[in-house]
C-alpha cells in the first residue's frame, strides 16, 4: 500500500525539459516566424515543433538512441541547428556543440571525450569526421545535414514526445577552448539553461514576439544559448546567408528587420563600427548589441556608441556559468562622459538575478570594495562540474563557489571591474601588471588597430612586458612613438619592453585572442621584433 508521504512527494516532485519552451510557445504564437534564413521565412513556430518532435521520434527510432546519451553538433549557423537541439532536448539527449574550425585531431579528442554517439554535421565537414567513426569507440556515425540520412530522420516517424526530466539531467556540454590545455567539458543542466534565460528576460533584455535575433556568432557558443530566450518569448531567430559573420550583411539584416538583438564577441563590434558603412546605415531596426566573451576597450566602447547609439549591453559569464555572471544594461551605458559614467563603463555590470558575486584573497577569504583579487560567484547558474574530470572540478568549485580565474574588483556601488585572467597578468619585479590596462592605453593611439600585450620570462625582472601590435590601415607605426605615448599615460614600469608589429592577432571561433599563441610566437620569432 502506497503510503500518503510518498504520493505527497511524487505530487511535487520537480521536472523540467527546457524543450518545453517550444512546445508552449508554439501553442500560444504558432503561426509567428521562428527561423528565417537571411529575409526568407523557413519555420513558423508551429512547424518548428512539429520537426523538433519529429526528429526526437527518428533519432530513438531509427538511431536508437536514448535518454542520457550524448550527440555532438559540428555545424555551421544553418536553420537546422535549431531543430536539431530542440529533437535532442525533445528526447532528454544532452547537446555537445563543438566549434567548427578546430583541427581533426581536437574533434576526435571532444568526440571522443564527450562520448558522443552520433556526430550532426554540416556537408563540409564530412570527409574529415568520417574517418573518425572507427577510431572512437561510442561514435556510430556522422550524419550530414540536408543529406538524405538526415531527411530520413523525419520520414514517415510519428511525433515525438517531450520526455520529463529532473532539472539536474544533463543539457549542454561545452567544452572550453582549451588554450590552456586539453579542452574541458563544463556540464550544463536544464536548470543552468533555464536560469539563464530567465535572467536575460529579467535582466538584459524584454524580448517580444516582434524582435528577432540575428545569429552572426557561432550557434556552438554564446549566440546559440541566446536561442533560448528568443524562443520562449515568440521571437525570430535569423540565421544569416553567409552562416557567420559579415559586416555588410549584418547591416543589411539590420535594416531589412525590426526589434533586432544580436550576441558579438567584442572583436566583433570592432569591426562592425570600424566599416565605413556602418555611419550611415539604417539602424532603425535595432535593439540591442549585447557583447561579451572578452575584453571590450573603452575608445572602441566610445565609438560603438556614438554610431550605434545606446543599443549596447553587456554580459560577463563562463561556459563554467552561461551569459550570467553579472551585466552592463543599456541604460548603464548613457553616460561616457562623466567620471563615474566612464567607470562603470570600464566595468562588467551588477551581479545578474540569482547570482552571489564576490572578489577572494588567496585564502578564500572576502576583499573588500576596490581590493584586488579572484571574482567567484555562487547560484543555480553554475555548472554541475567537468564531464569525466574530477580533479578540474575539485580545483574550480570549491566550498559551493566557482572560482572564475578572473582577477578583479568590486566597487563601493558594487559593479565588478575585471583586471585580467589570473594566467594573463604579469609580475615584474614584484610587481603586478594587468595587460588590459596597457592595452587600452596603445588602442587610444591612431595608428593602433588592435593590440595584445603578454608576459615574456626574464631572468632580471621575472617577466617583461611585450606588446603585439596590428597597425591601423595605411599607417606605419612607430614604436618610439609608441613607448612615449605609453610613458605619457600610464606608470613607466608598465610601459612595454618590446613591440612586435604583425599583420593580425590570432583569435579562435567567437573571436577572442589567443594569447597562448602569441607567446609561442615569443619563442618561434625573432624577426621584426623592436625592442625599445
Amino acid at each position: 500500500m502506497t503510503k500518503i508521504w510518498e504520493i505527497q512527494i511524487f505530487l511535487f516532485k520537480e521536472v523540467m525539459n527546457i524543450a518545453k519552451i517550444l512546445t508552449s510557445t508554439a501553442t500560444t504564437a504558432a503561426q509567428r516566424p521562428a527561423v528565417s534564413f537571411g529575409r526568407k521565412q523557413i519555420l513558423n513556430y508551429a512547424e518548428l515543433a512539429e520537426r523538433s518532435l519529429s526528429l526526437a521520434a527518428g533519432i530513438t527510432d531509427c538511431l536508437g538512441l536514448k535518454m542520457g546519451d550524448h550527440v555532438a553538433l559540428i555545424m555551421k549557423n544553418c536553420p537546422e541547428y535549431i531543430e536539431i537541439l530542440f529533437g535532442l532536448w525533445s528526447a532528454g539527449i544532452s547537446v555537445v556543440p563543438i566549434n567548427t574550425k578546430l583541427h581533426q585531431n581536437e574533434f576526435s579528442f571532444i568526440l571522443d571525450h564527450s562520448q558522443s554517439r552520433i556526430c550532426f554535421c554540416s556537408p563540409g565537414l564530412v570527409d574529415i569526421l568520417t574517418p573518425l567513426v572507427p577510431a572512437i569507440s561510442r561514435l556510430e556515425a556522422v550524419i550530414s545535414v540536408g543529406e538524405p540520412a538526415y531527411d530520413n530522420l523525419f520520414t514517415g516517424r510519428k511525433k515525438g514526445v517531450v520526455e520529463e526530466l529532473e532539472p539536474h539531467n544533463l543539457a549542454w556540454l561545452f567544452y572550453t577552448s582549451g588554450t590552456t590545455g586539453r579542452p574541458k567539458g563544463a556540464m550544463l543542466t536544464h536548470r543552468n539553461l533555464d536560469v539563464m534565460l530567465n535572467s536575460h528576460l529579467a535582466d538584459i533584455d524584454d524580448i517580444g514576439e516582434q524582435d528577432c535575433c540575428i545569429h552572426a556568432a557561432p550557434l556552438s557558443h554564446g549566440s546559440g544559448m541566446y536561442v533560448l530566450p528568443h524562443i520562449a518569448r515568440g521571437a525570430n531567430n535569423v540565421i544569416p546567408e553567409s552562416g557567420g559573420f559579415n559586416t555588410q550583411e549584418t547591416l543589411e539584416l539590420l535594416s531589412h528587420y525590426h526589434g533586432c538583438s544580436a550576441f558579438f564577441a567584442p572583436t566583433m563590434l570592432h569591426r562592425l563600427i570600424q566599416d565605413p558603412a556602418a555611419q550611415s546605415a539604417n539602424l532603425n531596426g535595432l535593439k540591442n548589441i549585447v557583447y561579451g566573451g572578452g575584453p571590450m576597450y573603452l575608445e572602441d566602447l566610445k565609438k560603438a556608441l556614438s554610431i550605434l547609439g545606446p543599443r549596447l549591453s553587456q554580459i560577463y559569464g563562463q561556459g563554467e556559468a552561461p551569459m550570467t555572471i553579472t551585466g552592463l544594461t543599456r541604460d548603464m551605458h548613457t553616460d561616457h562622459e562623466t567620471e563615474a559614467g566612464v567607470a562603470r563603463l570600464k566595468s562588467v555590470g551588477v551581479p545578474r538575478s540569482g547570482v552571489v558575486v564576490k572578489v577572494f584573497d588567496e585564502e578564500a577569504q572576502e576583499l573588500p570594495p576596490g581590493e584586488i583579487g579572484e571574482v567567484v560567484c555562487r547560484g543555480d547558474i553554475v555548472m554541475a562540474g567537468y564531464w569525466r574530470n574530477l580533479e578540474a572540478t575539485a580545483e574550480t568549485l570549491k566550498s559551493g563557489w566557482l572560482h572564475t580565474g578572473d582577477v578583479g574588483f568590486i566597487d563601493q556601488s558594487g559593479f565588478l571591474t575585471l583586471k585580467d585572467r589570473s594566467k594573463d597578468m604579469i609580475i615584474s619585479g614584484g610587481t603586478n601588471i594587468y595587460p588590459r590596462e596597457v592595452e587600452e592605453v596603445l588602442l587610444q593611439h591612431p595608428d593602433v588597430q588592435e593590440a595584445s600585450v603578454v608576459g615574456r620570462l626574464d631572468p632580471d625582472w621575472g617577466e617583461t612586458v611585450v606588446a603585439f601590435i596590428v597597425p591601423s590601415e595605411g599607417s606605419q607605426v612607430d614604436t618610439d612613438d609608441l613607448d612615449t605615448f605609453c610613458i605619457d599615460h600610464i606608470a613607466r614600469f608598465k610601459r612595454p619592453k618590446t613591440y612586435h608589429i604583425v599583420d593580425s592577432l590570432p583569435k579562435n571561433n567567437t573571436g577572442k585572442i589567443l594569447k597562448i599563441e602569441l607567446r609561442k610566437l615569443l619563442k618561434e620569432k625573432t624577426d621584426e621584433i623592436c625592442n625599445v
